[in-house]
């Protein structure tokens, strides 16, 4: 099963990214010669018009192969080559295979929002003696209304009001045996840790949830305006993240493989559908955002040559792309054997998995 899970995801990322590339293509006029999902020798294949469509032996990305792509390549009508369109199609072309990565994202969360997610309610389950929340009277089994005027509907709405206001005085509404009552809470000041490591100022009150929980449905435009903020807040972390690696705050540690995605595709699939259509669309966007990093060979790389070629007024040397291309998998192949070695020690030791 394992297997069988990674393998519908790996195929819809490679998939939905390609089928980018393919169709900005046939829209801008290129001939498309073929559209492989996977590497390597050819397992089948069926020519249907000027396309070929293949399914290759190594599953770990995918190609469109396009006409007067590469530089041996023969030219004989100029109209339908990738090499002799204008450099805005080009970039288009190259540009919307990672887009379709994130409108992927954008679609699976989509589908989440509007079928329903268990969310916690902001029913309070504990009471921390000697906390804030303990002297100001709040107890078990008390539900959250409103804090400062701002509705609070689930415990993650009110965990993060409060951690926002360290040290000021906060006004909850709340539900104790269908009465409401008000109280006067301050926001005791911590320090804590952030996703990347680093020590953060945050505001705790002392309580813990009922792990009660409802399903939340929001209708399609509703859960269309979450999908894009659910998709922006990811791409945002993920270039965070990236910074934070050069600025050696978060360790390379964090680096996973083809390894490390089989597993916790397993592990999400076990979970649910819901939890395993989120990590397909985190994995889907971290796609898109590392392609267009301005690496050769990956398109953020195709990219930067050809801005570099709008200004310039003319292609770049196919020699210095060339040697670009063989530095950018350079890169890569040490990533790749980096992100490898990482997979390994997270088998001989489980406790450095993540949760999932």
């Amino acid at each position: 099963m394992t297997f069988l899970y990674a393998v519908l995801l790996f195929g819809f990322l490679i998939f939905i990214h390609e089928l980018g590339h393919f169709l900005a293509a046939k829209l801008s006029g290129v001939k498309v010669l073929k559209f492989s999902i996977g590497f390597g020798p050819k397992i089948i294949g069926k020519q249907i018009g000027e396309t070929e469509y293949l399914l290759s032996a190594i599953p770990l990305g995918g190609y469109v192969k396009m006409y007067g792509e590469d530089v041996q390549d023969e030219i004989v009508e100029q109209a339908r080559s990738f090499k002799h369109q204008p450099v805005y199609k080009k970039i288009f072309i190259v540009f919307a295979g990672p887009l379709f990565n994130i409108l992927g994202a954008v679609l699976l969360f989509w589908i989440i929002f509007v079928s329903g997610i268990p969310v916690l309610k902001p029913v309070i389950g504990d009471v921390l003696q000697n906390s804030p929340a303990y002297t100001a009277g709040l107890k078990t089994g008390d539900r959250i209304i409103e804090i400062d005027g701002k509705k609070i509907s689930t415990w993650f709405d009110m965990a993060q009001f409060i951690q926002q206001n360290p040290g000021k005085t906060l006004n909850f509404k709340i539900e104790r045996n269908n009465e409401l009552l008000e109280l006067n809470i301050i926001a005791q000041t911590k320090e804590a840790k952030n996703l990347f490591g680093e020590r953060v100022t945050v505001g705790q009150i002392g309580i813990k949830p009922a792990e009660k929980f409802f399903i939340k449905k929001e209708d399609p435009l509703t859960a269309l305006n979450k999908s894009v903020e659910k998709c922006y807040e990811i791409i945002e972390l993920t270039y965070l993240t990236i910074v934070k690696i050069f600025q050696k705050v978060v360790s390379t540690d964090v680096i996973g493989g083809p390894i490390l995605i089989f597993q916790v595709a397993e592990k999400t699939a076990q979970q649910g559908w819901i939890s395993f259509l989120s990590f397909a669309a985190i994995i889907s966007i971290n796609l898109g955002v590392l392609n267009l990093l301005p690496i050769p060979v990956l398109d953020g790389g195709h990219i930067l040559f050809f801005l570099i070629e709008a200004i310039r007024k003319k292609p770049l040397s196919d020699k210095f792309i060339a040697v670009s291309q063989r530095i950018g998998i350079a890169f890569l192949f040490a990533l790749m054997i980096l992100a490898f070695y990482n997979d390994i020690l997270r088998i001989l030791d489980p406790s450095k998995m993540p949760k999932p």
